[in-house]
C-alpha cells in the first residue's frame, strides 16, 4: 500500500513538473502568444560580469532560424555546406535528437541558410526552408508526414532574401505566408493531413509571419505581405480589410503587434516609419502614422501600454495610444528584444546580450555582456528558465534562474 501510494505522488510530481515545463515551453516565432512576451517569473534581476551561467554550447551553421522550445527538445534550422537541414536538440543538454536535410542551401548578399522559425504542435513540428519547400515532421522522430513545394505546387514567388515568415498554427489549420499565384497569397492547409483548406489574397509575399487576433468576437488572420496589411476570417478565408503598406523591396518584416481590443501596431525599415491601426467590424483606419519607430526585422513589443523597439539603430520607447516618443538608448545597432519578469532582454546584432527594465520613465540597464562577435540577426527563445541564443556558427543556452 505504501509502495503504491509513494508510485502515486511520484505520478503526480511527473505530471506537475511536465505541466511546469510545458507553460514555459516557445513553441513558435515570438514566443507561445506570439508577442515576445514570456510568461516565466523568478529570473535573475541582475547577470555577473561575464554573463549569466552557460548550460550548454552546440554547434549549428548558416542562417537566421529562431530557436522552437517544446516538450524539453528545441528545434532549428540551420544550412551547412549544400545543404538546409532541421535539427531536434534536447533543450537541458544541447545533445542533438535528431536530424533531417530538408532542401538545398540558399544563400544570398544577406548571408546562407534558412530564415524562418519552426512551429511545434503537439506531435508535429512545421519547418519551412528558405526556398520555400514546408513540412510537416514528426516532433518525436523528424520523419515526414507531409510535404509541399509551395513554387512547384502554389506558385509561391521566393522574395529576394529567403523566405522568412513562420508558419501559424490556427486552430487544425497551419497558416502559411505563401505569396503564391492570384489567390493564394495567405494559405491554410489542414495542419494533420494537408490539403488546402483556405486561400486568399494576390498579393507578393513580403517577410512577415501572420498572427490570429479576435475583435469584437471576431477570430481574424492578419498577414503582412510585400504591400500591404490584410485580414481575413479564420472560419472561411473571406476578406475582411485591408490597409496599403509600401515600402522599399517589399520589406515588410516586422511581425504587427497586437493592442487589444481592436488595434494593430505596424513598423517596418527604410525610412517608412510606423503606425496604429484601429480595426471596424469590415474597416480599418490609422489612429497615427508617424517616422518614430522604423523595425527593420524584428518586432517590436508592447508592455502596459508602451511600446518597446528597435528604429533601426536605436532601442526606443513609445506610447502605443499617442505614438509618442518616451525615451531612446542608442549603442546596440539593430537588434532583437523579449520581455519577461519585469525586464527586457536585449540582444544587438553584434552579440551584445543586455538586461533593462521595462520602464517608459527612462531605459535602466541592469546589466549587459558580449555573448558572440559576429552578427546575431536571430531572436533569443526563452524556455524553462533557459535563454536560447545563436549566431551564424553557434547555439548558446544560458541559465536566467535566480536559484
Amino acid at each position: 500500500m505504501r509502495d503504491k501510494t509513494l508510485k502515486t505522488i511520484a505520478a503526480l510530481c511527473t505530471s506537475l513538473l511536465v505541466a511546469g515545463l510545458a507553460s514555459s515551453d516557445w513553441p513558435r516565432y515570438r514566443g507561445p502568444t506570439g508577442d515576445a512576451r514570456s510568461p516565466e517569473t523568478g529570473l535573475l534581476t541582475e547577470w555577473p560580469a561575464d554573463g549569466p551561467p552557460e548550460v550548454w554550447r552546440a554547434e549549428l551553421g548558416d542562417g537566421y532560424s529562431g530557436m522552437a522550445v517544446s516538450g524539453g527538445r528545441l528545434y532549428t534550422l540551420f544550412g551547412s555546406g549544400r545543404d538546409e537541414i532541421a535539427v531536434c536538440l534536447d533543450a537541458a543538454s544541447g545533445r542533438e535528437i535528431w536530424r533531417v536535410r530538408i532542401d538545398s542551401n540558399r544563400g544570398d548578399d544577406q548571408g546562407d541558410g534558412p530564415r524562418s522559425t519552426p512551429t511545434v504542435d503537439g506531435d508535429h513540428v512545421y519547418v519551412l526552408g528558405a526556398s520555400a519547400k514546408l513540412y510537416a515532421l514528426d516532433a518525436a522522430t523528424g520523419a515526414t508526414r507531409w510535404r509541399v513545394d509551395l513554387p512547384e505546387q502554389l506558385g509561391a514567388r521566393v522574395p529576394r532574401w529567403g523566405v522568412s515568415t513562420s508558419p501559424l498554427v490556427e486552430d487544425d489549420l497551419l497558416v502559411v505566408d505563401v505569396g503564391g499565384r492570384p489567390g493564394y497569397s495567405l494559405v491554410a492547409f489542414d495542419k494533420r493531413t494537408e490539403p488546402v483548406r483556405l486561400h486568399a489574397n494576390d498579393d507578393v509575399p513580403g517577410y512577415s509571419t501572420p498572427l490570429a487576433i479576435t475583435v469584437g468576437g471576431q477570430r481574424q488572420v492578419v498577414s503582412f505581405s510585400g504591400t500591404e496589411l490584410v485580414a481575413v476570417a479564420a472560419a472561411d478565408g473571406e476578406l475582411l480589410w485591408r490597409h496599403p503598406w509600401r515600402t522599399s523591396y517589399d520589406v515588410n518584416a516586422a511581425m504587427p503587434v497586437f493592442l487589444p481590443p481592436n488595434r494593430l501596431f505596424i513598423s517596418s525599415g527604410y525610412d517608412t516609419g510606423a503606425a496604429v491601426l484601429e480595426i471596424g467590424e469590415r474597416s480599418v483606419r490609422e489612429v497615427w502614422r508617424s517616422r518614430v519607430m522604423k523595425n527593420h526585422f524584428n518586432s517590436s513589443v508592447l508592455v502596459d501600454g508602451y511600446l518597446y523597439g528597435f528604429d533601426n539603430g536605436t532601442l526606443k520607447c513609445l506610447d502605443s495610444a499617442s505614438g509618442e516618443e518616451q525615451w531612446a538608448q542608442r549603442g546596440f545597432a539593430k537588434g532583437s528584444l523579449l520581455y519577461a519578469d519585469g525586464r527586457l532582454v536585449i540582444l544587438s546584432e553584434r552579440g551584445l546580450l543586455a538586461l533593462a527594465d521595462a520602464d517608459p520613465r527612462q531605459y535602466t540597464e541592469r546589466s549587459r555582456f558580449q555573448l558572440f562577435k559576429t552578427k546575431t540577426w536571430t531572436m533569443p527563445s526563452l524556455a524553462g528558465g533557459r535563454l536560447f541564443v545563436r549566431d551564424q556558427e553557434e547555439l548558446v543556452a544560458l541559465n536566467l534562474r535566480s536559484n
